[in-house]
């Protein structure tokens, strides 16, 4: 039976693109890197598992490449099987497949996992102790630290598992070119190119695509201050800048401790400061003269006198109890001073 001639015209076309786009999600091949790490470290650790004549390091190496063949066949057939598996289904019944790359890698590792887990692993109670998750996660650490397996090669080998199994190019680019010129010239403007962030001192990476979802969350990104301050600084020291130092943040009265309960934005505290200044004063002055237990009238009649002498508005400068405290003492005694020298003068005549 022959084809209709659309249908060869198609499979006639298709050999002419043999360059294919490698870019993938940035951030999705490092994160399957990460767990190709994490599966090589528990598929050796459960090999090796009760057994005092091998370590985890001396089967790293095989099991590196039986791993890499493993999960490279596995993804290869991914899209056959989903198909096959589909077609297969009990009539009426909704079959799921997951369309998350890391997901159906991390199936595939903890099928070769179990393949490779020995005896002692399937029969004791090892895979439900918190010994077997700290040594996971040590050498797991141990191989980043002697970079045994290099990120940049498992992101290499990652991107390749990602698009075998990206059924509905959700994760990769895809497109293909019937010439390396024409690759070339798409690759400089492919929204899965990678890309560097480029506020200063950010070092992440992530496909163009994810440019502006970064730059809204970037550490680095120098921002205007939330609270409207006018202050320009980094992302990561707002919180920080917001509570400590900022201008407009919300602060008690200095003078909360003796009695004024105001809260105000800091910027406003010499406003408060000559607007209160009177309760200021009296609050002061009970603090002062607390002791001698003077009553309401005496009290005001002291912070009257106060108010009358030239210096009451120099009060207002004082910003806190200490301050203000012995302003009022030293203008206290300024103004008895003279009452003092009356009565001695009286006194003498």
């Amino acid at each position: 039976m022959e084809l209709p001639l659309t249908e060869l015209q198609l499979i006639n076309n298709s050999s002419l693109f043999q360059f294919d786009c490698p870019n993938c999600d940035t951030e999705l091949v490092h994160k399957v890197a990460q767990l190709l790490l994490t599966g090589l470290a528990t598929t050796c650790i459960d090999n090796t598992a009760g057994d005092p004549f091998r370590s985890y390091a001396s089967v790293a190496v095989p099991l590196r490449k039986e791993m890499v063949d493993y999960l490279t066949e596995r993804s290869q057939n991914f899209i056959t099987e989903s198909i096959v598996g589909t077609v297969e289904a009990v009539p009426n019944q909704q079959v799921e497949v997951s369309d998350d790359p890391a997901e159906i890698i991390s199936d595939f590792m903890d099928e070769f996992g179990n393949i490779k887990r020995n005896l002692f692993g399937r029969v004791s109670g090892w895979l439900l102790s918190e010994n077997r998750e700290d040594k996971i996660d040590d050498f797991a650490q141990d191989m980043e630290t002697d970079n045994f397996w290099p990120i940049d090669r498992r992101e290499g080998i990652s991107a390749i598992f990602i698009k075998n199994v990206d059924l509905k190019r959700k994760f990769h680019c895809g497109e293909k070119y019937e010439s390396a010129e024409k690759l070339h010239e798409h690759m400089t403007k492919c929204t899965y190119r990678k890309i560097s962030c480029e506020n200063e001192g950010c070092r992440a990476k992530f496909s163009a695509f994810s440019k502006d979802e970064h730059d809204v969350v970037c550490a680095y990104k120098m921002v205007g201050c939330e609270q409207k301050c006018g202050e320009k600084l980094l992302r990561r020291d707002m919180d920080r800048h917001c509570i400590t130092v900022c201008k407009m943040r919300m602060v008690n009265c200095p003078f909360y401790q003796i009695g004024c309960e105001s809260a105000f934005v800091q910027s406003e505290l010499s406003k408060h400061c000559q607007e209160f200044l009177s309760d200021h004063v009296l609050y002061v002055l009970k603090s002062v003269h607390k002791r001698e237990a003077l009553s309401e009238d005496e009290l005001e009649a002291r912070r009257h006198m106060l108010k009358e002498s030239d210096s009451w508005d120099d009060l207002s400068e004082s910003k806190d109890v200490r301050s203000l405290t012995w302003a009022v003492k030293h203008l206290e005694a300024k103004l008895k001073r003279p009452e003092s020298d009356r009565e001695n003068a009286n006194s003498v005549n």
